[in-house]
């Protein structure tokens, strides 16, 4: 199939995309390797809400309804890309895992597992940061005699009622699911493997988004020094319990490492309560538990690997380690030279307004991109 523009993913990314080209008058078709829009997003943890506030959220042409609370909830968010795709008559062609993405002449052929052929002359690639789990190994763990999953398997915390659990990892899914746990008659262990940036998700009833924006604009580095004081004085000494904290700010630390803050939710008090025990990295497994580098040994019944993702587009696009940087993930929206007709939406995690803010600008520049040419 010979088509103008091919978009690869129907999570919020590609729906971005395709709701403004639906608004433009751009043609288009859209694959997706599953059987529904934000087919991820289906899929995650029950309790997960976005971190990031609604106002600064949404998708294209289309606002979260006025009965949706401040910070959205998965099912709403699922519920608001379903209906934002039946708005914009976005029909994706279901069940089309990109395989193989190679340039041609003038154009790119795009290859499907099911064995489908597609030219484009552009290809908007709306795959996400979050495509592939990162599992890392440990030596010993075909003794343990517990269970082991990737956080993209943890639905909730009823499987592991009157368990003993170790989280692996504390980014913002590790602290989640470790309060989940906790929360949940579960005896919960967290290991923070390094240093963290923590900030409270809402300090006196005022989203920290908003505050962390304002004070961004403040000359000689006065927001962060602002915002350093607060955290101190908000969350206290923390390395008594096991945490050590970054001194770079977190908004300096994600603009030049695309790493983000861990926004807090309630885990620290769980953890100042005694209700999570922070531990440290691991060094083995053995089959009641693990050994830490700290040299103690850890019996847990099962371990949630909260490790994080990878984009790995170069999996399947040609050459595509030359648009990569140190993340992992394209360096800009539009491809140069071999990668000209290739665009990536939702790939740049180095901005205070999320990912779902990333997708909401980078999805204006294709359009604008392509509206030109």
């Amino acid at each position: 199939m010979k088509v103008e523009n091919l978009i690869i993913g129907a999570g919020p990314a590609g729906l971005a995309v395709a709701g403004r080209f639906r608004k433009r008058g751009i043609p288009f078709e859209m694959l997706e390797a599953s059987d529904r829009v934000g087919f991820a997003w289906h899929n995650h943890y029950e309790r997960l809400h976005l971190h990031t506030v609604k106002q600064w959220s949404h998708l294209p042409h289309q606002k979260f309804p006025e009965s949706y609370p401040l910070y959205v909830s998965r099912q709403q968010l699922v519920d608001y890309m379903e209906n934002y795709a039946d708005t914009f008559d976005i029909r994706p062609h279901f069940h089309e895992n990109v395989r193989q993405i190679n340039k041609l002449e003038r154009s790119w052929q795009v290859n499907t597992t099911s064995g489908n052929v597609y030219e484009a002359k552009n290809v908007i690639i709306a795959t996400g940061i979050n495509r592939i789990p990162n599992r890392p190994k440990w030596k010993g763990e075909e003794n343990f005699q517990g269970t082991i999953i990737h956080s993209r398997d943890y639905k909730n915390a009823q499987t592991f009622t009157g368990k003993r659990v170790l989280v692996v990892g504390m980014g913002n899914t590790g602290a989640e699911l470790a309060l989940d746990l906790s929360e949940n008659g579960t005896k919960t262990y967290l290991s923070a493997r390094s240093a963290i940036s923590i900030v409270p998700r809402d300090l006196n009833g005022r989203p920290v988004q908003v505050t962390g924006k304002q004070l961004a604009k403040l000359p000689w580095g006065l927001g962060d020094w602002i915002g350093t004081q607060i955290r101190k004085i908000y969350f206290g000494d923390l390395s008594k319990y096991g945490l050590q904290t970054h001194n770079i700010p977190p908004a300096k630390q994600l603009a030049e490492t695309g790493k983000t803050p861990v926004i807090d939710i309630g885990t620290v008090a769980a953890i100042k309560a005694g209700k999570i025990k922070v531990v440290g990295d691991i060094e083995t497994f053995h089959e009641s538990g693990v050994h830490l580098k700290n040299g103690e040994s850890l019996d847990v019944d099962a371990v949630v690997l909260a490790t994080g993702y990878r984009a790995k587009i170069e999996a399947f696009l040609e050459r595509g380690e030359e648009v990569l940087d140190e993340q992992g993930c394209p360096q800009s929206v539009i491809g140069e030279g071999f990668h000209q007709g290739i665009y990536f939406v939702g790939f740049d995690n180095y901005k205070l307004g999320g990912i779902l803010g990333t997708i909401y600008d980078d999805s204006e520049t294709v359009a604008n991109q392509l509206s030109s040419d």
